[in-house]
């Protein structure tokens, strides 16, 4: 789809500073911008790449004076990277705006479907679903029995939502995520061999929450796993029976939450981080890369180092830490010097 400077600058509430009608179809960095792109500039590091750069259209702020004659069209804008940021949600917005059921797909007869869906073909959309309006299921996904889906979510293709799932509105789920399969959960019998528990419970997601692709969320033994609105995460993420997510908590990819832990609102967990299960972790707690949670933490704590603790612990210990060799060396010689010392008063 192509895109003129005009109209571009009307959804920036931008002026235009050149051709208006200069007509761009992709985006580009400025460095790499080639004819019939759009581009921005917002770190005065780049200046120098706008009067070589082959885009045709480029965002910049308002404050901006060129010392040299520019071939390309400017837009300029109150804040060039916001305006950037907004104009490729507006991009996005408009290449996933699809509407209407593609053949073959399969919707159940006592589905609840509101306005302007999308069903992306071989979809499957069970008994009993009810789907809000502008909700978008690509191909390939599969809607378990008596799911409930909010206004404006996008269930991406190759999802998997297992039955009495509970979604809200303005939701975004990545391709290959799975959510509502069994928790992890097995008794060992008289014999020693393992028995599944049932798992009867099921996965409640609130309002704008993203998930990223391939991350897994498991139903609860009983009552609800819950991710709470705003939580955003990432890829390749583990989270077991009846945990629970505070809202706005943001978590990085390949991290692992053990059943039943509570963590608060606005974390931010970082990536490959282990949570043991049936802790609770505070309001606004930062567990850096690779930590290890096995005890209840506090609000407000930044914590790493496995088993984690206080970062500021964390960090006078690993100088002594890195340091051992030099210090063990240091050991073993004053050990010769003193038995070198005894045998000379001998």
């Amino acid at each position: 789809m192509k895109f003129k400077a005009q109209q571009i600058a009307d959804i920036l509430e931008g002026d235009v500073v050149g051709n208006p009608e200069e007509e761009v179809s992709k985006l580009s960095k400025i460095e790499e911008g080639e004819k019939g792109s759009l581009t921005f500039l917002s770190n005065p590091k780049y200046n120098a790449y706008l009067y070589t750069t082959n885009a045709s259209i480029a965002i910049v702020n308002k404050s901006f004076v060129p010392e040299k004659e520019i071939q390309t069209t400017l837009i300029k804008v109150d804040n060039a990277y916001q305006s950037f940021s907004k104009l490729l949600e507006f991009y996005n917005d408009v290449k996933n705006n699809k509407i209407g059921r593609e053949q073959p797909s399969f919707i159940a007869d006592s589905a609840v479907i509101g306005s302007k869906e999308y069903i992306g073909a071989f979809a499957y959309v069970g008994e009993n679903v009810k789907l809000g309006d502008n909700v978008k299921i690509y191909p390939n996904s599969y809607i378990g029995d008596n799911t409930v889906i909010g206004n404006n979510t996008v269930i991406f293709s190759g999802v998997k939502i297992y039955s009495e799932t509970v979604i809200g509105a303005n939701c975004k789920i990545h391709s290959g995520a799975i959510i509502g399969a069994d928790g992890f959960g097995f008794a060992p019998d008289e014999n020693g061999a393992y028995k599944a528990i049932p798992q009867i419970g099921n996965v409640i997601i609130e309002d704008n929450v993203d998930i990223g692709s391939a991350s897994t969320i498991d139903r609860a033994t009983l009552g609800s796993t819950i991710i709470r609105k705003g939580v955003k995460l990432d890829n390749q993420i583990q989270i077991a029976h009846n945990v629970e997510v505070g809202e706005n908590t943001v978590i990085a990819s390949q991290t692992g939450i053990a059943g039943s832990t509570k963590i608060g609102k606005n974390c931010m967990i970082a990536g490959q981080v282990g949570v043991s299960g049936h802790l609770k972790i505070g309001d606004n707690v930062k567990v850096l890369a690779q930590a290890g949670i096995s005890k209840n933490i506090k609000d407000n704590q930044i914590v790493n180092g496995t088993p984690a603790f206080k970062v500021q612990d964390y960090n006078k210990s690993y100088v002594y830490f890195k340091n051992l060799p030099k210090l063990v060396t240091k050991i073993n010689q004053l050990e010769k010097d003193i038995n070198t010392q005894k045998n000379n008063n001998e």
